[in-house]
């Protein structure tokens, strides 16, 4: 079946700037309907440009459980020469043994030994990386150490209960001295929250002086090897105070962000981490779950007025990370298992431009302690078995070069019909038509392009600027008539001009 979207319907759209919604639907009344046509009562459809604030126009991926050697390759062959700008890698420093993946978020010392590779091999993965265009943001993890009473770490270090090698005695870590463990029982409980042990990871004592310096002497360590950034793991059970004062005894400048997982329902306020950087919006995700998974695309519009979403130039936005695809956050997921509508989801992350996109390459997995997979990820330029890959999908690499190319434009020409198909312009830079519905659309779409035939970037066969049939025709009247596939997306921009 095809949804037709009613030829008054699509005047009325066009002509939204002389006429009033109301007046197109009773217009529309008067001419009949279509069979199929969405109803114009629940059409939506608005002309003002929504100002982008200070978008970022690059996109950094997560190679989660990626290994030095093959992080490095990633990026001379694919990330680079794609334009992606940075990588997030896992932890580096020394940590618990184990094959799950968590075990790399108990560390151990702050040796560069993991299961990522050697501190050469680290080394030489910076740099290559650096001279293919890409950044590297470890992920640094300042809260806690290991759990395990008496154990070796991955680098041969002996640890025990509150004695770690770096070197961390009791001394060093808080001791709440509730609920038997230490552990965190009341998540409303602000001072718990930040002194309580997480589980049963001793938690580090980061309001004193001597554990801010070897925290700091940590990641000044990590930025003499090259690292531009860090990624902040566990943020919100630390007081933003105490972060600030190591990040004040770092050598160089560096990228932070922070992960404050701030859903709105907890004492923790993630607007109050800002002064030491970028902070994780985990309120995103969730708004991406209720739009895509949950088929509610018309509710997109007022992500940057939505209460308590950080301000767009401090906002890391993701559709999912390494937690919440393990449904760390609650049932509702939208991960790669849902290829079709994660795809779209990441379609409409990248095309927005609001915060600093994340995007997520992951590993399968049925069990969610699951380790990675022992073969490297890409063999022969093709991802391997057992990896996702998700950031060399044709339509990932297509809308990182999107971004760029409208970095700075807002978004005008907002067009919602009912709540599976929408439709956005970034001025005359580029456009975008998304349908989250089972059925095949046709209509025309309200653009700003510059008349002529384009390019639809993210089909499976436009690939290495080549387009080999997926073409799409702007009028001269700024109109795009387009059939819209079931769960697929249309997005032009100017460098796609035929």
């Amino acid at each position: 079946m095809r949804i037709t979207l009613n030829t008054s319907i699509k005047l009325c759209i066009s002509a939204l700037a002389l006429v009033t919604l109301a007046a197109c639907t009773e217009n529309d009344a008067q001419t009949g309907s279509v069979v199929g046509t969405i109803p114009a009562e629940t059409t939506q459809a608005h002309t003002e440009v929504t100002e982008a604030g200070q978008a970022m126009d690059k996109v950094f991926v997560h190679l989660f459980e990626w290994r030095w050697p093959d992080v490095a390759a990633e990026c001379e062959n694919f990330l680079g020469p794609n334009g992606y700008a940075a990588v997030q890698i896992s932890p580096p420093q020394e940590h618990r043994k184990g094959p799950q993946w968590w075990t790399r978020y108990q560390p151990v010392s702050y040796k560069i030994e993991s299961r990522g590779g050697t501190r050469a091999e680290f080394a030489d993965m910076v740099q290559r990386c650096k001279t293919a265009g890409v950044d590297i943001y470890a992920d640094a993890l300042t809260n806690h150490m290991a759990d395990v009473a008496t154990d070796v770490g991955s680098a041969g270090s002996e640890y025990s209960e509150y004695t770690y090698p770096v070197p961390y005695g009791s001394d060093d870590f808080h001791h709440c001295g509730r609920n038997g463990n230490d552990s965190i029982a009341n998540y409303q409980d602000l001072w718990e929250v930040q002194t309580c042990n997480l589980g049963k990871l001793p938690d580090l004592d980061t309001s004193n002086p001597a554990v801010q310096k070897k925290i700091a002497a940590y990641l000044n360590d990590l930025l003499s090897l090259g690292v531009a950034g860090f990624r902040l793991d566990a943020a919100k059970h630390i007081s933003h105070d105490d972060i600030g004062e190591f990040l004040s005894l770092l050598d160089s400048d560096a990228f932070i962000f922070q992960e404050v997982i701030d859903r709105g329902d907890e004492p923790i306020n993630a607007m109050e981490y800002l002064d030491n950087g970028s902070v994780t919006e985990f309120k995103y995700p969730i708004a991406m779950i209720e739009a895509f998974a949950g088929g509610r695309l018309d509710v997109l519009p007022d992500l940057e007025t939505r209460a308590g979403f950080l301000p767009a130039d401090k906002a890391i936005v993701f559709i999912d990370n390494h937690d919440l695809q393990r449904g760390h956050a609650g049932d509702e997921v939208l991960n790669f298992k849902q290829a079709e509508l994660y795809n779209l989801a990441n379609v409409f992350m990248l095309g927005w431009p609001y915060g600093y996109p994340k995007v997520m390459s992951s590993y399968r997995f049925e069990d969610r302690d699951q380790g990675p997979p022992e073969s490297r990820p890409v063999e022969g330029n093709a991802c391997t078995s057992g990896w996702v890959c998700e950031h060399r999908r044709p339509s990932m690499t297509a809308m990182v070069k999107f971004r760029k190319v409208t970095e700075g434009t807002p978004v005008s020409n907002w067009q919602a019909f009912g709540e599976k198909v929408i439709s956005f312009s970034r001025n005359d830079k580029g456009h975008i038509v998304i349908n989250i519905s089972d059925e095949t659309v046709e209509g025309t779409f309200v653009t700003s392009m510059t008349p002529g035939e384009y390019c639809n970037v993210v089909a499976a066969d436009a690939k290495q600027n080549k387009c080999t049939g997926s073409t799409v025709v702007v009028g001269k009247d700024g109109i795009l008539q387009v059939s819209v596939a079931p769960k697929s997306a249309v997005a032009i921009h100017h460098n796609s001009f035929k």
